[in-house]
């Protein structure tokens, strides 16, 4: 079996990959489609981000997709050739973090292809993998491309929840990446009155507009777009930084009525905040991480025709071109979600 490794910056290999049997209340999946994310382009690019660095070869992956070929014993709810969308998220259900309700907060986290604990969590970029039951959540009615769009789905989900109350809300979004877009999805779904996106990329802003953004601004052409937004003492109630920029981070901040809220997703590394304008301005800044329970609402939601995901697939490429996806998942001039294609090997 097959498996895409990351060992370091520009450095990916197509390696082989022990197969394994299900064992109790797993069940074995041939992948569909793998979705290229914003973290394993950092390993690609970076061997890592911010303090999280490559230490071994890791199979990259998490947003992925594929049919059961086999059930471990006591497995129930699924069947063999079924579609089902793969959960990167196994908390370990025992942890003081897991006891109060915050699993995506879990101390055992065994997050597919992530390099933050080692030995590295290896990733779901292999031809078959072995997943427990309960990560395989039934994809009737999508094909696989849109199921490998869940795992996103499910950040942009857990970051809105993190915003609170929605309805009505005048919303910022910084960063229109695949994230910052489904995020639009996702707070239009909840009820936002006004939407305002922001990017350096027309294409990215494309996207933003046809999620359902009432204006697009290019930043690059324009550094004083959101000034019309910070009138008086700001306008905005929601700002979802997403693209783990700094000066987006502190232009959103400017935009912010007094008790805005800021729900940080962008993760770049650490960055300075406007102190000042927080206390004055009273916002509250949260973060948002990762997800749990959202995967299978995410799921449930594009089954039902309620959040279009898959209109961010842009391009697909054989498992067997790799580089060349890579490549294009780089190229933000052309391209917004691009998965590999495991069915074509």
């Amino acid at each position: 079996m097959q498996a895409l490794y990351a060992h370091g910056a520009k450095d990916l290999r197509l390696s082989s990959c022990e197969l394994a049997a299900p064992g109790p209340g797993e069940v074995s999946v041939r992948l569909a489609r793998g979705g290229i994310c914003g973290s394993d382009l950092h390993y690609f690019n970076h061997g890592g981000f911010g303090t999280v660095r490559l230490r071994e070869p890791m199979i990259l992956g998490h947003e992925v997709s594929g049919h059961v070929t086999a059930l471990g014993d006591g497995v129930s709810g699924l069947e063999v050739g079924q579609l089902v969308a793969v959960s990167p998220s196994r908390p370990c259900g025992d942890c003081g973090e897991c006891l109060r309700g915050l699993p995506n907060q879990c101390l055992n986290m065994r997050f597919y292809g992530s390099a933050m604990p080692f030995p590295h969590i290896q990733g779901a970029f292999r031809e078959e993998l072995v997943a427990g039951a309960a990560q395989c959540i039934p994809a009737d009615g999508l094909d696989p491309a849109q199921a490998a769009m869940a795992e996103p789905l499910s950040v942009a989900l857990h970051a809105v929840r993190r915003a609170g109350e929605m309805l009505g809300r005048r919303v910022l979004v910084t960063g229109c990446g695949p994230i910052g877009v489904l995020v639009i999805l996702a707070a239009r779904r909840a009820g936002a009155g006004q939407i305002v996106a922001t990017d350096i990329s027309d294409r990215m802003l494309e996207f933003a507009r046809a999620a359902g953004a009432d204006v697009v601004l290019n930043t690059r052409e324009d550094p004083e777009a959101l000034a019309p937004f910070t009138a008086g003492k700001g306008t905005l109630d929601v700002l979802f930084e997403c693209s783990g920029a700094q000066p987006a981070l502190v232009a959103g901040i400017g935009a912010l009525r007094p008790r805005g809220r800021i729900v940080q997703l962008g993760l770049s590394g650490d960055m300075s905040l406007p102190m000042m304008q927080l206390t004055a301005k009273e916002l509250e800044l949260c973060g948002s991480f990762r997800f749990h329970e959202e995967f299978a609402v995410a799921v449930d939601m594009m089954r039902k025709g309620l959040i279009d995901a898959g209109q961010l697939l842009t391009h697909s490429f054989p498992l067997a071109d790799f580089a060349d996806a890579f490549a294009m998942a780089n190229d933000r001039t052309q391209a917004m979600k691009v998965q590999l294609d495991f069915a074509a090997c």
